[in-house]
């Protein structure tokens, strides 16, 4: 008798997302926050590529100050990967964070940060204040600034101009 041939398993992963690729996420769930007149704000948390957590802004839905897409996402991420050390974890997030969520992505551990528009009112990762890569916090966070920063812009503009004119 012959032997056949051992059949070779072929291994098909996800092909890792690309940041814009990410961020068109992050918009789409941006765009979910306007229906509840949320700040059209989305997040997205990856790891390897891999989608873990999608949020977006729920502030005036739940009347709490802290639910900002950020925040969301990371509570999220970390109950997905079972720590509250995110140091594998990429968020994506359509606008630049403000002070509290950039607090709390130093003291996630944050692997990386991905964001489209500046918020040059509140932004405290490189527009007022820079905490992800302040070398005086235990912890710096790379991050990657402007990734489809006009459309991000423009939902945020969009949102504010209809509110400007219901009043």
């Amino acid at each position: 008798m012959g032997t056949t041939p051992v059949e070779q398993q072929v291994i098909v992963t996800p092909a890792a997302m690309s940041d814009s690729d990410a961020m068109g996420l992050a918009l789409a769930e941006a765009a979910s926050a306007v229906a509840h007149g949320d700040v059209p704000v989305g997040a997205v948390a990856l790891v390897d590529g891999m989608v873990i957590a999608s949020r977006h802004n729920e502030r005036e839905l739940t009347g709490d100050p802290t639910a900002h897409a950020e925040i969301l996402a990371l509570a999220d991420a970390a109950a997905s990967i079972g720590s509250w050390r995110l140091s594998e974890v990429t968020l994506v997030v359509t606008l630049e964070p403000c002070p509290m969520c950039a607090g709390a992505l130093v003291a996630s551990r944050l692997g990386r940060l991905v964001y489209g528009a500046s918020d040059p009112k509140a932004g405290a990762c490189g527009s007022l204040y820079n905490l992800c890569t302040d070398p005086r916090l235990n912890h710096e966070i790379p991050v990657t600034a402007g990734v489809r920063a006009p459309e991000a812009a423009a939902l945020l503009t969009e949102f504010f101009g209809a509110r400007r004119q219901q009043r």
